[in-house]
Order: C-alpha cells, then structure tokens, then sequence
C-alpha cells in the first residue's frame, strides 16, 4: 500500500489540473453542463426573481405562509447547499428569488413556481381501460389531468411521501425518481394495487401528469417508481419539489430581472490582490524560515489549491466573498499543520536522530495534534452548515473542503516529498534543515545526545570500578543517571 501512495498522489494531482485548466463535461449532467468555476452575487451577479402568493379562496396570504413558502424556496434552489441563493419576503404576499450565475429562466420557473402538489390518482378501468382492453380515454404525460376529467379523485396526496431520490428505471433504462411512502399512504397503495392489478394510474404533480403507468404487480412495501422521459434537469428538478414538500399557497410571477455583481469588478481585483499577498508572504516566511522543509510545504500547497479549485468545479460550489475568505483561512490551517511537523522533527534532529528518523518522527507525532485540530474545526464548521444562513453554509462548506484537503496535503504529500528529496545527495546538509551542523547526522543516533538511547548495561556496579553515579534533571523535568569518575 505505501509503494501506491506516490502513484495515487500523481494521478490525484493530474486530475486536477485537468478538472481545473481543460474544458470538461459535468458527469451525469446534461451535455451543455460544463465544469466551470461559479461566482456569487456579490462576485458575478445573477437572476432575480419576484413571485406574488395568493389564495384560491381569495384570503390574504398570513405571516407564517409566507415564511413556509420562503423557506421551501430556499431549501429548493439551495438542495446542495452549494447555490447560496438569497430568498426573502416582501411586502405581505411578495417573495423575492435571487440566484448566482443562472441565466435560464424556464429552469427557474419550473423549480420556484411549482407548487409542488402531488397526487396518486387511480384511473377507472370503465373510462381508461386496462393493459388487456384500452379504454376510450387516456392520460398521458403532460395532460391536463382535472381539466381533462374533473371527476377523479387522487388516492392521497404528497404529503404521505417520506422521500425521494434520483434513480434508474432497471427495464427500460429510462431515468426515474424513486419515492418512499409513509405508513398510511404504504397502506392505502399497498390496499389499491393488490386489487386492481392490470390498471392504469397516474402520477399528478400540479394537476399535470407525469407519469401513468400500468400496475404490473402489488406494490406493499410503500415503494415505487416515477418513471418518464425525463432529461438529468428535470429529473432532478422533481426530486427536489417533492423533496421538500408542496408550498401552501399559488405563485404567480412578476417579473424577472438580471442583476450585477453587487461588489463589482473593483472590489473583486482588490480581494484578490490581498489574498495573494498574504499567500506569498506565508510563502517567503515558510521559506526564509523552515530552508528546504518549507519549500516542500509551498509545493505542497500549490497542489492543495489546485486539488481545492478541482473539488470547487466540480460539486460545483458557489463563491461568494465569504467562501474565498473560507478558502484563505483553509490555506492558514494547512500551514499550520506544516509547522507543527517541521518543529517536531527539528527537535528529532536535535535528540540526535538521523534525518529518516527525524522526517518519520516528525510526522508521527505531530500527527495527534494535527488531527485533534482539524477535527474540532470540522465540528464546528459542520454546525456552521447545517444550522446556517445559504451565505453561512457556503462558508463553512469550502472550509470543509479545504480542511479535508489540507490533511492529505499537509501529512501525505509533504512526507512524500520529503522522503524523496533527503535520498539526494545535495539534500544532506543541515543548513537546509534550519539547524546547526552539530545537531545534524546522517548516521545513528549518539547515545550521548539522544533521549531515547536505551541504557548501557555493565557487567559490574560503578563503584567496583572506581566510578560514581550522578543523577540530574533537566529543564522538561527528565530524570538522567550516568556515571563517571567519583
């Protein structure tokens, strides 16, 4: 496994630099989705749109539905945690949509004006026949269902739904959405589907049908499929509408307006103006100061920058200015790790170790504290996501990532390195190291200097030969016994 680290770290680095410099397809997108960086509101601009909510009973909109309406919307847009959308209300009926980087407004509306409401609606063999006898009418998808024959009645509603997801119909090859039911709609089609075998039902969202399959066999495990020609967006698109439930009211759109970066270019050139500065001033700080160990630890973090922007492109995340803070503060943790093993092994070459053991140490025992810290800072940045604002959530998202990816750059990539630069000849002197040429070996250990020497065993006490012991402590409280002449 160790003889695979270096080939999995040069093949996890040239992937990145692919992901990050060559024009690529996003995986089980549509053709048209491209891998691509995407920039914030604050950073690119956007869509934004205002929806007016009404009643069909014609009652004024209340406070708390407003509230439900704007967090479905949210949760909608925002299902990876990764769009930071901004959603708020209005007025007392108006919700206002805005969306980093979206330009397609169909998409958009088929997402945010979807009210969400689904219905099982069983069709009567009498009107639509059976998979034997077709019936004198029919419901296909995109039919106007109530229009059409106002006198069905849905089975039960989307509120019996427990879940959804992504999946593939395994007979047809056709991408689907598979759904759990909860006890009492498992029960009521469990019930129907056992007794009208052979049967055509349909599958309504907002009084349109998206699906009307024939019931093949009993469906009791609460269970099935919505199978039909849909494209990855559409796909996905009902996911997320049934995923987060059916707003309690109608939209109706107002209008739908491009806006621009709301720091502007300015801003933008002046941040990252900033941030590299402070990149390379922790750059000639690791150098001037920790020689060769520090220029591995640069490398190491040029790879972990193209590694992070990678990761960014292809989720994708969004990045505002608070996810390229995230990203900086990542940088700093990933430093931070670097340091904590660079002083460790100064301290093994200092015991007297030889600069394998020293680089071997260094690493094993930093590695407590490293992991200790980037735990914590997970626990909190996991917090951070799940309980955040969309804008909080993208911060503590990138951090995450960033943290995850300074590990492996800070402990496996800088030792194998290091392992690889100290088996060249001109690596081997100790001014590259930041020590003295006294601390500096490249052959055992001298049990003079070193803490962890074993004891000598002699044949016979000290004072048989003339000798005396001595016993001493140092600074950090270790206890020393040798002898020498009394």
């Amino acid at each position: 496994m160790r003889r695979l680290i270096p080939f999995l770290i040069v093949a996890v680095g040239l992937a990145a630099l692919a992901i990050d410099l060559l024009p690529l397809n996003r995986p089980f997108s549509d053709p048209t989705a491209r891998v691509e960086t995407k920039l914030g509101l604050d950073l690119q601009g956007g869509l934004r749109g205002e929806y007016q909510a009404f009643s069909a009973d014609g009652r004024a909109p209340a406070a708390g539905d407003m509230n439900t309406i704007r967090s479905i919307i949210e949760n909608r847009v925002n299902s990876t945690g990764v769009a930071e959308p901004q959603v708020f209300t209005q007025g007392s009926d108006r919700v206002v949509v805005e969306i980093p980087g979206v330009s397609d407004v169909d998409q958009v509306r088929k997402l945010i004006g979807s009210t969400g409401r689904l219905d099982f609606v069983p069709l009567p063999p009498a009107r639509y026949g059976n998979t034997s006898n077709p019936g004198p009418q029919t419901a296909r998808e995109g039919d106007k269902l109530y229009e059409a024959d106002p006198a069905l009645k849905p089975l039960f509603s989307g509120n019996q739904l427990a879940s959804a997801a992504p999946a593939f119909d395994s007979q047809t090859a056709q991408r689907a959405v598979s759904f759990t039911l909860k006890s009492e709609g498992s029960r009521l089609f469990g019930d129907y589907t056992s007794k009208h075998v052979g049967e055509f039902f349909a599958i309504v969202l907002d009084g349109q049908v998206i699906s009307a399959p024939s019931i093949r066999e009993p469906i009791t495990g609460g269970q099935g499929q919505i199978t039909g020609s849909f494209t990855p967006a559409e796909m996905n698109n009902l996911v997320t509408v049934l995923k987060f439930g059916a707003l309690p009211l109608q939209l109706r759109e107002v209008s739908f307006t491009q806006i621009s970066a709301t720091l502007g270019a300015d801003f933008l050139r002046d941040s990252i103006l900033a941030g590299a500065i402070g990149i390379g001033l922790v750059f000639i700080f690791m150098l001037v100061y920790y020689r060769l160990p520090g220029l591995i630890a640069c490398l190491a973090l040029l790879y972990y920058t193209a590694l992070v922007l990678a990761i960014f492109r292809l989720i994708p995340v969004t990045l505002t200015l608070a996810g390229v803070a995230a990203f900086v503060l990542s940088i700093g943790m990933a430093v931070d790790a670097n340091i904590l093993i660079f002083e460790r092994m100064k301290e093994e070459l200092r015991a007297g170790k030889t600069i394998q053991s020293a680089i071997e140490a260094g690493f094993n025992r930093a590695w407590n504290s490293i992991f200790d810290s980037n735990v914590s800072s997970l626990i909190t940045a996991s917090l951070l996501y799940y309980f955040g604002s969309p804008v909080i959530k993208g911060f503590a998202l990138v951090f995450i990532i960033g943290v995850l990816c300074s590990m492996f750059t800070a402990v496996t990539l800088s030792r194998q390195l290091l392992r690889w630069v100290v088996r060249q000849p001109w690596a081997r002197r100790a001014r590259l190291y930041g020590v003295h040429e006294d601390e500096f070996t490249l052959t055992a250990p001298r049990a003079a200097r070193s803490r962890e020497a074993g004891a000598r065993i002699l044949s016979e006490p000290a004072e048989q030969r003339g000798e005396k012991s001595y016993r001493a402590e140092d600074l950090e409280g270790h206890r020393w016994m040798f002898t020498g002449p009394a």
